[in-house]
């Protein structure tokens, strides 16, 4: 019994040190990384591949790994103070969405791969808007926003990284350049009003010349035409009358005054 006792005893002195050894390591050798995560391991140093998902089992103090989320990622680009190419000052803000497509690129060839996109977005988003007009950033959005893009994804790409939309959410514009703006836009009114109301009284022209050489043809249509006129004055329930009286009645005093 005693040796039984003895036996246990030297079992259990052996078992808790296991246990704790166990609990100390295990956390550190097996990992579950989630569908969307990925982890790039490195073995004395030396990147091996990304893994995941699922359980991943390491190496204690040989292996380190490190973990990295494929999800869409949104930035704030800050507002930044451009000069458009037609020397007008503004304040634009943007908002990048990009994600990390390799993951041992964006470990290995690139320290801060967040700091680094946000940076570029910067210094590509003054450098577009300083190239257009005004009235291409505030009319052709869509267009400078694919343009951003674009050169954005094409400087990101060696780092694993896939930007999939860029969106230049507001434009500040200085008070003076609105009044103006909004004087022009009132010039450019006014001018579309003057021109609809010329087109207007070409075309009232035209008509009434047809409408004088059809009655020149038919000179009844021109008595016709004194009928209807006073048919829509009586109409109007007034005392006047109207009664038309032709012009050649006229003509003769007309030639005796001029003689």
């Amino acid at each position: 019994m005693e040796e039984l006792i003895a036996k246990l005893i030297t079992a259990t002195t052996w078992l808790v040190p296991l246990i704790i050894l166990a609990g100390i390591i295990l956390p550190q050798a097996v990992r579950i990384l989630r569908e969307y995560e990925r982890g790039v391991i490195f073995r004395l140093g030396k990147v091996l591949d990304a893994k995941g998902p699922g359980i991943i089992f390491l190496i204690p103090v040989v292996d380190r790994m490190v973990k990295m989320d494929l999800r869409v990622v949104t930035i704030d680009v800050a507002r930044q103070e451009v000069m458009t190419r037609d020397n007008v000052p503004a304040t634009v803000d943007a908002v990048v969405y990009f994600r990390v497509v390799d993951p041992v690129a964006a470990v290995v060839k690139v320290e801060n791969f967040w700091k680094a996109t946000s940076l570029i977005a910067q210094t590509t988003l003054r450098s577009v808007l300083g190239q257009a007009p005004l009235d291409d950033l505030l009319a052709q959005r869509e267009s400078i926003n694919l343009q951003l893009q674009e050169i954005i994804d094409r400087q990101t790409e060696p780092w694993g990284i896939k930007v999939t939309a860029v969106e230049i959410k507001d434009v500040a514009l200085p008070d003076s350049m609105k009044r103006a703006m909004a004087k022009q836009a009132e010039a450019e009114r006014e001018r579309r009003a003057k021109i609809v109301n010329a087109e207007g009284e070409f075309q009232a022209a035209e008509k009434m010349v047809q409408a004088a050489a059809m009655i020149s043809k038919e000179p009844i249509a021109l008595q016709l035409r004194f009928l209807q006129t006073m048919r829509e004055i009586a109409s109007e329930h007034n005392t006047t009358t109207f009664l038309p009286v032709p012009i050649d009645l006229f003509s003769p005093f007309l030639k005796g005054k001029s003689s």
